[in-house]
């Protein structure tokens, strides 16, 4: 077996000391000769020295880690939002460790406490959580400061806002100026505080302009482009003129269920989303949705707590970030 290579082993073969190695790769250079520094991180390629991360944990008293919770990895949106949270936190020198809790209550406890015991320095959770005074308590009494974004319900703390209240609005107000005012929804069975707020707000502009939504036209399924598909049929006889698909992804299941009935989008129903992952430039016709900066969400996830992690008493901050309607080819006019 290879015996792993140390920072004694590179001291010895740069005729130097530990401590002088020590501090070259911890970024302590500049009391150094520039040959001595490149030496070090010559030797240090050649040789295949990795510092230990346990180690340095203790030195720091920080593992230099963020805990990210999310409920989906296989959702589009989920990935740019954690592509978001990577290309922050791995500027400042940290490490995303990334947990998908598949929206199951034990898993996510699971890796709540995977994360606290893998010295996680702070928490991003975009799951939707059942019990925030739960998390609020075992992380504040382990000192973890952590940020609830997307899915997770609101509570006092840093926040990252999308205002989803408005782009249901935004969607309901399209369509009307469409022609249409027999809609059929599709939700979840279990839905989050964003999709309750784009549910609000696009029933209400409805009820605003004279036309309800009944309660039988909002049909529930499981999150994912097969709960969407899987809807199709009960859908389709309600003989409506449009759909909402609360997210992309049950729209594009909805596409495949309307294909197999042998029905046209948009010529026989129109549809809309909401999120505007990569895939809605891809199927045919490309759909109308509400466009989330699923990317910059995570991003400014990510400033929001390592700020938190370098001053804990600092004010709340509040991140507004823009959302707008991405007009495709999923929906008719009618006269």
């Amino acid at each position: 077996m290879t015996k792993k290579v140390t920072i004694t082993d590179l001291a010895r073969r740069a005729n130097v000391s530990v401590t002088t190695v020590s501090q070259i790769l911890n970024g302590k250079d500049d009391r150094f000769s520039d040959k001595t520094v490149k030496k070090i991180h010559q030797l240090q390629k050649e040789m295949g020295y990795v510092p230990d991360f346990n180690a340095q944990s203790l030195i720091r008293r920080s593992g230099r880690t963020i805990g990210v919770l999310v409920p989906n990895i296989n959702n589009p949106f989920f990935s740019h939002f954690l592509r978001g949270i990577e290309s922050v936190a791995m500027e400042n020198g940290y490490i995303p460790l990334i947990f998908g809790s598949n929206n199951n209550q034990k898993l996510e406890s699971y890796y709540l406490f995977e994360s606290i015991r893998r010295a996680a320095d702070g928490m991003i959770i975009a799951s939707a959580i059942s019990d925030v005074s739960y998390i609020d308590n075992i992380l504040n009494q382990n000192g973890i400061p952590y940020l609830l974004t997307d899915q997770a319900p609101v509570a006092e703390g840093d926040q990252v806002d999308v205002n989803n209240y408005h782009g249901g609005e935004i969607l309901a107000n399209y369509l009307i100026q469409k022609g249409h005012q027999k809609v059929a929804v599709v939700t979840d069975q279990h839905p989050t505080l964003n999709l309750k707020q784009r549910l609000a707000g696009f029933l209400d502009t409805f009820k605003s302009h004279q036309l309800s939504i009944s309660a039988d036209r909002i049909i529930e399924t499981e999150l994912t482009k097969l709960g969407g598909y899987h809807v199709t049929d009960q859908v389709l006889k309600m003989k409506s003129t449009a759909i909402f698909a609360l997210n992309d992804e049950l729209a594009i299941g909805l596409y495949r269920g309307i294909h197999e009935a042998g029905l046209k989008i948009p010529d026989d129903i129109s549809i809309v989303g909401y999120d505007d992952i990569d895939l809605t430039e891809y199927v045919t016709p490309t759909l109308t949705t509400i466009h989330q900066p699923s990317f910059e969400m995570g991003a400014s996830a990510a400033r929001l707590i390592l700020a938190r992690i370098q001053d804990r008493h600092r004010a709340f901050q509040r991140v507004a970030l823009p959302i707008s309607l991405v007009e495709r080819q999923s929906v008719k006019t009618l006269n």
